[in-house]
């Protein structure tokens, strides 16, 4: 009966609890979920395949972990809730959502403060990245790796984007953030904000002319196919967190609890070095499959308009964590 009912939550689209029992092989059970396609450059995937790699080889196999993609275990919001609750047991979640509850997290989407990914990276792995994993571990989430979505760039129907004023009048679909609403607010844009499920159709039906993504999630995700101009801006650094649920990761045994957590580190290393590869292939291909490409050398004036933002959210986000990223950017 437990099995039945079981079957019939995934169907439906529900979470559910994790360290359950494989029945082939008696052994726990971990599902990791994502939102985005399991393709093999998409970045939310390769963070969970890494995963799985490294804790079935750190555990002899002790532990099965078993992959969701494409929002099968719901959307990302909810995914953090359950891991919260522990009715998920690990997902990949886009920093924007974490935010929503734990606001310290906002750091990592203020426009233009990493120059490149060794900055954002020496920030998420020193004081920055462990002030945010313990305050996020009071909210019964559990950071097992800091993995990279790269830079967010800018993709449309209407024009290339190269200044701040020709951001203006377009409707960018953005994460549900207070931050990327301020960051196109501040640019003169019109910031839609909307679930990551409805976007494509979105933007293939014209409700919005385009959106800020990562090049990998463009790729995956065939957005090519419905907008005509890349540009890339890299105004965000797109950190995806990979995150267990506190409750479900303390059920485990000590010894399988700091397997977890070292393949979390291992999967956050591997998976980073493949999304930087991947990224400066992708530009290639999207170019050759009908893209018009536009790189923004200087970011000077984008820079200057938004930067009465961090003033306003310093507050929210906690001095000392704007002083730490602050420091790393340098």
């Amino acid at each position: 009966m437990l099995r039945t009912h079981r079957r019939a939550l995934l169907a439906a689209g529900a979470s559910f609890a994790i360290i359950g029992r494989s029945n082939a092989q008696a052994r726990p059970i971990i599902r990791v979920g994502w939102t985005t396609s399991e393709g093999p450059q998409d970045p939310y995937a390769n963070a969970a395949r890494c995963f799985k790699e490294e804790v079935e080889k750190l555990t002899n196999n002790r532990l099965d972990v078993q992959l969701f993609p494409n929002r099968a275990l719901g959307d990302e919001r909810p995914m953090l809730d359950g891991l919260r609750l522990g009715t998920v047991d690990v997902a990949v979640i886009t920093n924007a959502v974490i935010s929503q509850i734990e606001p310290a997290f906002q750091i990592n989407d203020m426009p233009f403060l990493f120059a490149d990914e060794a900055a954002a990276q020496r920030g998420l792995d020193g004081e920055m990245g462990r002030t945010l994993a313990a305050r996020l571990e009071t909210r019964g989430v559990v950071n097992l790796g800091y993995t990279e979505g790269g830079f967010r760039q800018m993709i449309n129907n209407v024009r290339p984007i190269a200044r701040p004023a020709d951001v203006r009048g377009v409707k960018f679909r953005v994460i549900q953030s207070p931050i990327f609403v301020g960051m196109y607010n501040a640019l003169g844009g019109t910031a839609v904000p909307m679930a990551w499920g409805e976007t494509f159709t979105a933007v293939q039906q014209g409700t919005i002319d385009g959106l800020e993504i990562p090049l990998a999630v463009i790729d995956a995700n065939r957005y090519n196919e419905v907008t005509k101009y890349l540009s890339l801006t890299n105004h965000v650094y797109s950190m995806n967190a990979l995150l267990m649920s506190k409750r479900n990761l303390e059920r485990l045994p000590a010894d399988l609890r700091d397997a977890v957590r070292a393949a979390g580190q291992a999967a956050t290393v591997r998976q980073r070095e493949m999304s930087i590869t991947f990224a400066r292939q992708i530009v290639e291909s999207l170019r050759g499959k009908g893209m018009t490409v536009n790189q923004v050398n200087d970011t000077a004036e984008f820079r200057t308009a938004v930067m009465p933002m961090y003033e306003s959210f310093r507050g929210a986000i906690g001095a000392d964590v704007v002083r730490q990223a602050l420091a790393a950017s340098r």
